[in-house]
């Protein structure tokens, strides 16, 4: 009896570390897509911003994001994307999950937690079965202030107004987090 019991124990602490190990190169795996997609994303702005002010910058977020996100997700097989409590793009609404996580890093950034450092990760069920999910903060830059600060320009005004009516992606300042990549894979 005592040494089924010692198996069972050994082989439950077996599982556990394989599963630890399978959590471990999930987070390996959604970091890697996040450094895909962040610097991806990042040339293309500054780029933009380069040839035609925030106005063209605007178009990339527009157009050229969701483009790099389904690419990213083609190449890796996770699914990634963008998302805010205060979103811009209607397609970017956080959520519930999201929107929990959010809030939590919010809470930490208000806890003096440095925002380039947050993440968050777990396994959730799902109704299509086990998911992996995964969250990197986006801080807010100097740059990003251009279209998502406090005194827009006019033309920055009326482009956001005309292409996102119900924008909710303004007002920041640099240390907000400004939203966060988000990450799931199916297990």
């Amino acid at each position: 009896m005592m040494l089924r019991t010692g198996m069972v124990l050994i082989l439950a602490s077996l599982g556990v570390l394989a599963q630890s190990a399978d959590i471990d190169a999930n987070v390996a795996k959604s970091r890697a897509a996040v450094k895909a997609f962040g610097p991806q994303l990042k040339a293309a702005l500054q780029s933009a911003m380069q040839s035609g002010g925030p106005v063209n910058a605007i178009q990339v977020c527009n157009v050229q994001a969701p483009e790099i996100a389904d690419s990213v997700s083609e190449n890796t097989g996770l699914l990634i994307g963008r998302t805010s409590l205060k979103f811009r793009n209607p397609g970017n609404k956080p959520d519930d999950w999201e929107q929990q996580v959010l809030e939590d890093f919010d809470a930490r950034l208000a806890a003096g937690e440095d925002p380039a450092k947050m993440e968050f990760y777990e396994v959730v069920s799902s109704g299509s079965g086990q998911m992996f999910r995964y969250m990197k903060a986006i801080p807010t830059d100097t740059v990003c202030l251009a279209c998502h600060g406090v005194d827009l320009d006019p033309a920055v005004t009326s482009e956001l107004d005309t292409l996102y009516p119900s924008d909710l992606a303004r007002g920041y300042s640099v240390g907000d987090i400004r939203g966060a990549f988000s990450v799931e894979q199916k297990l």
